[in-house]
């Protein structure tokens, strides 16, 4: 019987699995009831468990052996601070928070291939299973790294895996070099100097020094990146006063950057406090700003990628094999944990039905059945790394 079939046999329990985390989400570094139910799951499998990696953090490590080769497998397991829409069985039990990004189904497809690989053993060495929490732009990679992770648990290569809505189920990408996108927020807080909303002479209006901070901010992209790097600048916040007649004393800004190299990030950065402090200077204001490094690029290895792509394409045939998609404008702290050990940060298919809402969206929801393929290229991925030296495994 291939992989496949044998975890195709763990269908139900993966589909209860996660359906059980989705209906319980939890936001970053609060992930207590996910990590007591990994924790739980592995040692029910007979593998080795290590909890508060990072906080919230588990790690489980099976190995077979004493070969010295080893490989990480990581997922996130966070929730997002949004509410949910949907009104199937499995929807969110708290309000303003959902699983709306799919990590309920990270977590159930290594879970899987833990389950899998427990069972099997065919391998010789090492297998760190990584579940990390806080991905949503808290910092659960940093922290798990700041934890010793790879001091701890060593891994000579290390692979994650994201949901893409609109690949059909049964594709994989795995594309070299950059991947996705830095990413920082951003807060502008403009001092002016409030006054009757009658009598605008008598102060300094910080709603117009911020309207046109906003305008300044939208030339960084256009005049000050090179046209061929690629920026985002957003402005997604914008708060100020609280009464028609009342020109407030301060102003609020805040937003993202993306960008696809950390250099153009901090240009970025330099040319924003630049336009922020010298527009507010000209109408009698003052500037504080605060800008704060979420994510890094992640930059999938080379060599690791095309191995990656090798085992994608031995499970679904190379045509379903995706190898230079363009990077997405979209961030992942997993980029911290390639920036330390070598891998690859694949895509998996999601389905492409028109009924098939984007990540972030409240009506989404990962589907299942893509989990056997996750959990059956995670264990497939970690056999081949790591290959049994006799016949029976």
């Amino acid at each position: 019987m291939s992989i496949k079939d044998t975890i195709a046999t763990y269908a139900d329990d993966m589909r209860s699995w996660r359906r059980d985390i989705h209906a319980h989400p939890e936001l970053g570094f609060e992930e207590q009831r996910t990590a007591d139910f990994v924790a739980t799951s592995l040692e029910s499998f007979g593998i080795d468990v290590y909890r508060g990696i990072g906080k919230t953090g588990v790690v489980g490590v099976l190995r077979v052996g004493n070969e010295p080769e080893t490989i990480g497998l990581r997922a996130d397991m966070d929730a997002l601070p949004m509410h949910e829409s949907n009104d199937f069985e499995h929807r969110s039990i708290h309000d303003g928070k959902m699983h709306a990004c799919g990590h309920d189904g990270h977590t159930t497809m290594l879970l899987g291939a833990a389950r899998y690989l427990s069972e099997t053993k065919n391998f010789r060495g090492q297998v760190n299973f990584i579940f990390q929490p806080a991905e949503e732009g808290i910092g659960g990679a940093r922290a798990m790294i700041e934890d010793g992770l790879f001091e701890q648990f060593p891994c000579d290569s290390i692979f994650a895996m994201h949901n893409a809505p609109g690949l059909p189920v049964g594709q994989f990408s795995a594309t070299a070099g950059v991947v996705a996108a830095a990413g920082a927020f951003f807060d502008i807080r403009i001092d002016g100097v409030g006054a009757h909303g009658a009598h605008p002479e008598n102060g300094v209006d910080p709603v117009v020094v911020g309207a046109q901070v906003v305008t300044a901010l939208q030339s960084i992209v256009s005049r000050n990146v090179r046209p061929r790097e690629a920026a985002v600048v957003s402005i997604t916040q914008f708060h100020a006063g609280d009464a028609y007649n009342v020109i407030p004393a301060s102003a609020h800004l805040s937003g993202t950057v993306r960008t696809f190299s950390n250099s153009v990030m901090t240009h970025i950065q330099e040319r924003m406090c630049v336009l922020a402090e010298s527009t507010a200077k000209g109408y009698g204001a003052t500037v504080s700003f605060d800008f704060r490094d979420i994510f890094h690029p992640v930059v999938n290895d080379e060599t690791q990628s095309a191995f990656a792509a090798s085992v994608c394409a031995g499970l679904v045939g190379k045509d379903n094999v995706h190898v230079n998609l363009p990077p997405g404008t979209g961030s992942e702290d997993f980029s911290f944990m390639l920036e330390q050990v070598p891998g690859c940060y694949l895509l998996i298919g999601n389905g492409d039905d028109a009924a098939r809402h984007p990540v972030h969206h409240p009506s989404y929801d990962f589907n299942d059945d893509a989990s056997v393929y996750g959990a059956t290229f995670f264990a497939e991925l970690a056999q081949q790394r790591l290959q049994s030296s006799t016949p029976d495994g």
